[in-house]
């Protein structure tokens, strides 16, 4: 039997734990996209395909872009 396959069902139960947030999830709170980000970004070669780094990414270019729209006044 193929090793890899026990391995691949194992993380594939493992990463189902987690809940998938979404943009407006992150959007809404601040401090989970912060600390999201950090980890995404800790381990971007693991991590960054992921649908929370995803997400999260999004999430802070869209903040990004609101906070400089406000600040030019729009």
């Amino acid at each position: 039997m193929n090793k890899a396959l026990p391995l691949f069902l194992l993380l594939s139960a493992c990463s189902n734990a987690e809940p998938v947030h979404t943009v407006s999830d992150f959007m809404a709170d601040q401090t989970l996209l912060a600390e999201t980000i950090v980890i995404c970004r800790e381990n971007p070669g693991q991590l960054s395909q992921t649908p929370n780094c995803k997400n999260a990414e999004h999430a802070d270019w869209k903040s990004r872009l609101e906070r400089m729209n406000q600040a030019l006044g729009g």
